[in-house]
């Protein structure tokens, strides 16, 4: 709704998305299966459905950089846009690699997101940040979720050198939850496990999903 909004899409229709999400579900995965289903807004009103089933997901990701240049936030900053070439770029390139995700930096060298998640840190200093969402991340809802759950993250510049000396990377989407991003372009993030940065955002999202 809010990135409808956003995007100059108007206001949609609450009850029909909750219809149209709950019959694409059932439809998909029946009462008790379980994946992901997206609805697309398009103008006049246009909804556009799909599922995905969730295919198996390691408990601990692997990631890459890639030097796709992150396009920052465009015309309607956090909201969630569909057929971003940049990202569809760095998600090509992590499945290419193998990789569970890719890391975009925008052209000052600066950590956006994802191609598939928002991005969490805790720095060499203990500090747990985010990179400033005006750079251009998408506002996911797992994001919001776990600020609104208290998580301190504090918004902030990240050079791609401060993102390589980090204890933890989390990546967080509201499909997934939180996963601990530990190795990153071959090399371990941190002492290569999940830490208190990822424990915080496990216990956030758990209790919102």
């Amino acid at each position: 709704m809010r990135d409808a909004r956003a995007l100059g899409l108007g206001e949609l229709d609450a009850e029909r998305c909750g219809r149209e999400l709950r019959a694409l579900g059932r439809e998909a995965f029946g009462e008790a299966g379980e994946g992901i289903v997206r609805l697309e807004a398009r103008g006049h009103g246009v909804l556009l459905g799909s599922t995905r089933t969730l295919g198996p997901d390691p408990a601990r990701w692997h990631a890459i950089t890639v030097p796709v240049v992150h396009p920052g936030a465009g015309p309607a900053p956090g909201a969630k846009r569909a057929a971003v070439v940049e990202l569809e770029q760095a998600r090509a390139a992590a499945d290419a690699a193998g990789a569970d995700e890719a890391l975009l930096f925008d052209a000052s060298g600066h950590l956006v997101e994802g191609a598939r998640t928002n991005l969490t840190l805790a720095l060499a200093d203990g500090r747990f940040v985010m990179p400033r969402l005006a750079r251009g991340a998408v506002r996911g809802v797992a994001l919001d979720a776990a600020l609104a759950a208290g998580v301190p993250l504090a918004e902030t510049d990240l050079s791609r050198d401060a993102v390589l000396r980090a204890r933890e990377i989390v990546a967080i989407n509201a499909g997934r939850g939180a996963r601990p991003i530990v190795v990153l372009d071959g090399v371990p993030v941190g002492d290569g496990g999940p830490g208190p940065l990822h424990a915080c955002l496990d216990a956030a999202l758990d209790a919102f999903r």
